[in-house]
């Protein structure tokens, strides 16, 4: 009795593993889950997965390597998964490493990408610029990593060191990030390389209760 709770707990710890990476956008590997779960031999990592398959809380697509699936996820037409959460922006310093993760957020896409980096992230917003368009602070920004935009669109922009949630807008000769509110300036960039753009907003999260900032 005591070893079959043990088994039963430590394919728990798999099957929260998987479903975690799943959520994340892909698949765990066997090898993966055996280094994750410090298995001694990937034959143990695949009897647990081959056990929650059977079970019926994994489902797999034969012949492919990274070929798990959660079933409640397989009839949706879009992809859920958890979106980083990366810092907060007004105009201050942003740094896109990994420590500075400061939790996920979830998110619907049809979006698929085999990239390594996550075509995604969030970022919490500082300060009042972006109030015309909806964008308060407090709120979370979901953002599309892209280094180009169209006129018009609301991008996270990196000027010199620091970034800024603002619209992007061309005019001849220049570059200008635009915000809405008219207490603020227009920032005006002359020159293409004192600007890059981090990413296209394209999803804006509030929360009515402050506890869940």
């Amino acid at each position: 009795m005591e070893k079959k709770r043990v088994v039963g707990a430590t394919r728990q710890r798999v099957f929260e593993f998987v479903r975690h990476r799943l959520l994340e956008g892909g698949s765990p590997t066997v090898r993966e889950v055996q280094t994750a779960l410090s298995f001694r031999a990937v034959q143990s990592a695949k009897a647990h997965l081959d056990a929650l398959v059977a079970e019926g809380k994994l489902s797999r697509v034969d012949g492919v390597a990274r070929g798990y699936r959660l079933p409640e996820l397989s009839q949706r037409r879009t992809a859920l998964r958890l979106v980083p959460i990366l810092g907060r922006v007004q105009a201050g310093a942003l740094s896109l490493a990994e420590e500075d993760r400061e939790g996920y957020v979830p998110l619907e896409t049809q979006r698929i990408t085999k990239s390594h980096q996550d075509p995604w992230f969030a970022l919490k917003v500082r300060g009042e610029s972006m109030i015309g368009v909806g964008i308060l602070p407090g709120d979370l920004v979901i953002v599309r990593r892209q280094e180009t935009a169209e006129s018009g669109d609301v991008v996270v922009a990196l000027v010199g060191e620091e970034a800024t949630v603002k619209t992007f807008r061309t005019r001849p000769g220049r570059i200008e990030l635009h915000p809405a509110n008219p207490e603020f300036e227009v920032i005006v960039i002359k020159a293409p390389d004192e600007v890059s753009i981090l990413g296209k907003v394209v999803e804006v999260r509030r929360y009515l209760d402050e506890g869940y900032r």
